[in-house]
C-alpha cells in the first residue's frame, strides 16, 4: 500500500531548536541512500526553531502551528501527510545511530507481525532509561508502581513489571509498552488500530498506542538499538509539574480502558500524587541534585586540526574546567577508547567531535563506559555548536 517512501520521520518540536538541530544532522546521517521523508511539526515556539533550522535542512517539510495543541495532535497531523511504509515518531532532544534506522525497517521486513519497534535509550550520562519497554500498566501494576513495591523488589515479575528491570537490556523482548520518544510504526497498522489519541496532551499516549497495537493482533517489539535520549533524565518524580502532568495522564487512560473501576484507580492515583507531592516538598531542601563535578576534567575525542574549537567551546560552557586532554582520532579510533576505557576512569566530562567521531561510536562508548556520572557532550564542526545535557 506504502511504496513511494519506506520510512517518514516525524519529530514534534517545541522551544529545543539546538537538539533539534543535532537530532536533525543525526537522521540525516542515518538515512543517506534511503527513501525518507522528514517532517517537523513546531508548537508555536518563540526560540527561532524554525527560522533557524529551515536553511539548513531544506529536505525537511517544516509544519508551523499558531498554538501548542499537544503532542499527541501534532504527531497526527504529519501522519496524516506523510507516505512511508514505516513511521518514525521521534523526539527532538534525540541522537540516532547511523545504522540503526535501516537495521530497524528491515527488522520490520522480514517480520510483518511487528507493528512497532522501541529501542534501548540512553540519557546524557549513558544510563539505560527503564520506559524503553515497559508493560501494560494494569491496576495491579500501578499500585506497585505508585507505592514503590517495583523500586523495593526490581527483580521480581510479580511487583516490577512496569518497567521490566529483570529483562536484560541488551537483547530483544516482546513487550506491551514502548516510549514514544522513539517508536517506529508499521503504517498499515496505524490504519487499522487509529492514530494518537489527541486527548492525551502531554505523556501517556505512547502507552494508549502500544496497547492498541497489541489489542490489534500486531507485536511491539523492544530491539537494544542505542538512543541517545538528553531529556529522559529532566523528567524526574522531584519535578511537580512532571508528577500532575504524568498522573493527569494515567487519569484518562483508567477512565478509557477501566470504565467500572475508575473511581477506585482515581481515589488510588490522586493519593499517590497528593504523597509524592508531599514528598517534593519536605525533601526539597534535602534532596541532592545532580551535578556537575567540582574538580572537571575533560577528554574530547576528536581529530588534532579540530581539538581548540572543541576545547574553546568546552571551556566557554564549563568554566569550572581544570585539565583538558585530547584523545587524538587521526591516531587511535574511538574503539581503541572503549576497548582502554578503564584507563579513562579519572575524566568526569567527554566531548565528541562529529563527524570525527560518529554517534554510532559515540553512544557505543557511553554504554559501555562504567562510569554513570560522567556527562557526554557532542561538538558539531559544521555548525561550531555543542550540545550538552541541560544545555
Amino acid at each position: 500500500m506504502y511504496e513511494e517512501t519506506k520510512l517518514s520521520v516525524i519529530i514534534v518540536n517545541y522551544n529545543v531548536k539546538y537538539f533539534l538541530e543535532q537530532c536533525l544532522r543525526s537522521v540525516r546521517a542515518a538515512t543517506v541512500g534511503m527513501d525518507v521523508e522528514v517532517f517537523v511539526v513546531d508548537n508555536h515556539s518563540t526560540d527561532g526553531s524554525i527560522d533557524y533550522l529551515r536553511p539548513q535542512f531544506p529536505e525537511v517539510t517544516f509544519i508551523e502551528n499558531s498554538g501548542n495543541p499537544g503532542f499527541a495532535k501534532a504527531n497526527n497531523q504529519a501522519i496524516r501527510l506523510c507516505s512511508g511504509e514505516y513511521v518514525l515518531l521521534l523526539n527532538p532532544d534525540t541522537v540516532v545511530g547511523e545504522e540503526s534506522l535501516r537495521t530497524l525497517c528491515y527488522q520490520m521486513d522480514e517480520d510483518l507481525t511487528i507493528g512497532a519497534i522501541g529501542v534501548k535509550m540512553l540519557n546524557g550520562h549513558g544510563v539505560f532509561l527503564p520506559e524503553s519497554k515497559r508493560s501494560f500498566p494494569s491496576p495491579w501494576v500501578s499500585f506497585c508502581k505508585l507505592f514503590g513495591l517495583s523500586r523495593f523488589f526490581p527483580r521480581s515479575s510479580l511487583f516490577a513489571r512496569y518497567s521490566l528491570p529483570y529483562l536484560d537490556c541488551d537483547k530483544s523482548h516482546e513487550v506491551e509498552v514502548l516510549a514514544g520518544a522513539f517508536m517506529l510504526l508499521r503504517h498499515e497498522a496505524l490504519d487499522k488500530i487509529g492514530l494518537l489519541d489527541e486527548t492525551f496532551f502531554m505523556y501517556g499516549e505512547d502507552i494508549d498506542l502500544s496497547w492498541r497495537m497489541v489489542l490489534g493482533g500486531y507485536k511491539n517489539l523492544y530491539v537494544p538499538e542505542r538512543l541517545l535520549h538528553y531529556k529522559g533524565e529532566s523528567t524526574k518524580h522531584g519535578d511537580l509539574r512532571y508528577i500532575k502532568a504524568f498522573y493527569g495522564a494515567m487519569l484518562i487512560f483508567y477512565k478509557k480502558y477501566y470504565p467500572k473501576s475508575g473511581w477506585l484507580m482515581r481515589l488510588l492515583i490522586q493519593c499517590a500524587v497528593g504523597l509524592k507531592a508531599g514528598w517534593v516538598v519536605v525533601s526539597g531542601p534535602f534532596r541532592r541534585k545532580r551535578k556537575p563535578a567540582r574538580h572537571r576534567r575533560l577528554l574530547v575525542l576528536c581529530r588534532e586540526e579540530h581539538f581548540e574549537a572543541v576545547k574553546a567551546a568546552c571551556v566557554k560552557a564549563m568554566p569550572s574546567l581544570e585539565f583538558v586532554n585530547l584523545w587524538n582520532l587521526d591516531e587511535e579510533r574511538v574503539m581503541s577508547a572503549i576497548c582502554r576505557r578503564n584507563q579513562m576512569k579519572g575524566f568526569t566530562d567527554y566531548a565528541f567531535c562529529f563527524p570525527d567521531a560518529r554517534y554510532e561510536q559515540m553512544l557505543l562508548f557511553m554504554d559501555k563506559l562504567e562510569n554513570k556520572k560522567a556527562i557526554y557532550h557532542i561538538y558539531t564542526k559544521d555548525s561550531g555548536r555543542l550540545v550538552s545535557p541541560g544545555s
